[in-house]
């Protein structure tokens, strides 16, 4: 031992090391979401996200494994918002003692204000991510496992309420999984040609009926 005390981690314009880090990986990130999100997954190149994100090829193998793990994360990251903003649109109307269409419609109003904002995310999470690799499909139905988990458990609530059929809902919640997947990738790609009432009007109808039918 020399006695001395391990000379500090120098900053580089008031920022540690693990600042600038992080950084670099939210500016890959936003490069990933543009360039997917617009150009496609496939037709973009990780020399091409360097230069969107102005960082070097070694700084991207200092952050990610590759292009995969990015889209991985922007489809985590997706779905975590929008499971966030349905949830709590659906709990404020629960503790307000809301009827089963107006839980809904506020819960589908909440996760199409989410998911269909910005047409990149919504080409990232409903096209870019399908067919990529195993890795990334056991991914992806991981998600739409919890999705269809959420579904259920609003319809089981439904049916404690005297509000919905008693009957087995896994296969209505893939249907609806379905609907709402192509309906909120639709509005969003089509610059939102139809209103966005239309839209939460149809989902609400759909869902709600499924549940009250035998």
């Amino acid at each position: 031992m020399t006695g001395r005390n391990p000379a500090p981690k120098r900053g580089y314009a008031g920022r540690s090391a693990e600042e600038r880090r992080a950084e670099r990986r939210e500016r890959l990130l936003s490069a990933a979401l543009e360039l997917f999100g617009t150009r496609g997954y496939a037709a973009t190149s990780i020399e091409r996200l360097c230069t969107t994100a102005a960082v070097s090829t070694r700084n991207f193998y200092e952050e990610f494994t590759g292009r995969e793990e990015l889209l991985t994360i922007l489809h985590q990251r997706f779905n975590e918002r929008c499971s966030t903003a349905l949830a709590e649109a659906y709990a404020a109307a629960d503790a307000e003692g809301a009827d089963l269409r107006t839980r809904v419609e506020r819960a589908v109003r909440a996760y199409m204000g989410t998911a269909a904002a910005d047409p990149r995310w919504a080409r990232v999470a409903y096209v870019e991510v399908i067919g990529v690799s195993p890795e990334l499909e056991r991914h992806r139905l991981g998600w739409r496992e919890r999705w269809e988990h959420t579904i259920s458990t609003v319809a089981n609530d439904a049916v404690a309420r005297g509000e919905a059929t008693d009957r087995d809902y896994r296969l209505t919640a893939i249907a609806v999984i379905g609907a709402v997947n192509n309906l909120a990738h639709h509005w969003s790609s089509r610059d939102r040609d139809i209103p966005a009432d239309d839209i939460a009007a149809e989902l609400t109808h759909l869902i709600v009926s499924s549940m009250m039918s035998p």
